[in-house]
């Protein structure tokens, strides 16, 4: 039986809800597989955006969603409801399907997930097995991930709903080239990508069970990306990288104290539970991302005067 750390998450969003990656690893790695599920999903049907964007799935006021995919003329979405615990899946005849989200393997969610768009008159056929991680079982035959714990998907999700709210304060300041605050079901992580303007260096690709093709274009800009994942910390962690990484990037001086650079990730990373504990944890986030930032732009040589902006620019004539 998993353990899960109990919050009140009540105060208005004040507290950032605490949960020890150890005492839900096995709903973790569940709930990652069907995430991977759902999002290949989108990847069938979804027109091709620059570095992969059109795939990724968003945080929501219930859990996480696919958004709008086309299929022919209709448009359908599916949406992870971590209050109802539920996958919901809707297509704009009206129509409505659910699959309960519930202790059960991998093979059996995807069975049902892909039987629930076949009645709703959408194409399911996805790839048969997940990327970027190792070993990957097809989805169909994995019946050794079937974990789900409810508190720890909600605490997960609304894990993710604090740091969404800060990284879209951080997005606000960059008026260049940005992704939207998204979630990867690859790595599954919640990113939010800026960019330089330049061509980078070809990536060297070797994630798990991904083609290099891939990388290749994930990467194809000179870029910095920061977001949250569960790992890298007692409870998850903030991280921070560039891509290609500057000299003297590594030895930025990057706030608050709790935030170090890890030479095995290549990348700084803020721990999850130190901002947890803070004081004022979105202005903590939000110091550790401005601060990173900064250690790519200077060091990259970054035109920062004409890629960032005061987000508050108009406020005196609202």
């Amino acid at each position: 039986m998993e353990k899960i750390m109990s919050t009140d998450t009540s105060a208005q969003g004040r507290v950032w809800p605490q949960l020890r990656v150890e005492d839900w690893t096995a709903t973790r790695d569940t709930l990652h597989m069907w995430t991977q599920i759902v999002g290949k999903v989108r990847l069938v049907h979804a027109p091709l955006v620059n570095h992969w964007w059109h795939v990724t799935l968003y945080v929501t006021p219930r859990g996480l969603s696919t958004g709008s995919i086309p299929a022919g003329r209709r448009l359908f979405d599916l949406e992870f409801d971590f209050i109802d615990h539920q996958l919901r899946l809707r297509n704009n005849d009206g129509d409505v399907r659910t699959v309960r989200l519930e202790a059960k393997p991998v093979a059996e969610f995807h069975s049902q997930t892909l039987q629930a768009l076949r009645e709703l008159g959408i194409e399911a056929e996805i790839s048969s097995g997940p990327n970027e991680v190792d070993p990957a079982i097809p989805f169909a035959e994995d019946t050794e991930h079937a974990s789900y714990d409810r508190a720890a998907a909600r605490l997960f999700w609304e894990q993710l709903t604090r740091a969404h709210r800060v990284m879209e304060e951080f997005r606000s300041h960059f008026v260049g080239k940005v992704s939207p605050v998204h979630f990867f079901w690859g790595s599954m992580d919640l990113a939010c990508t800026r960019f330089s303007g330049r061509r980078a260096p070809e990536h060297p690709g070797g994630a798990p069970n991904v083609g290099d093709w891939v990388m290749v274009e994930g990467y194809s800009q000179e870029l910095f990306s920061c977001g949250f994942w569960p790992g890298g910390g007692e409870e998850g962690a903030f991280y921070a990288y560039a891509y290609p990484e500057p000299d003297g990037f590594a030895v930025y001086p990057v706030g608050p104290e709790s935030a170090y650079y890890s030479a095995e990730n290549g990348q700084f990373l803020l721990p999850y539970e130190a901002v947890a504990a803070a004081e004022d944890p979105d202005q903590t986030v939000l110091e550790f991302l401005h601060a990173a930032y900064r250690a790519a732009a200077e060091h990259g040589d970054w035109d920062r005067d004409a890629l960032e902006d005061d987000p508050d620019r108009w406020n005196h004539v609202r």
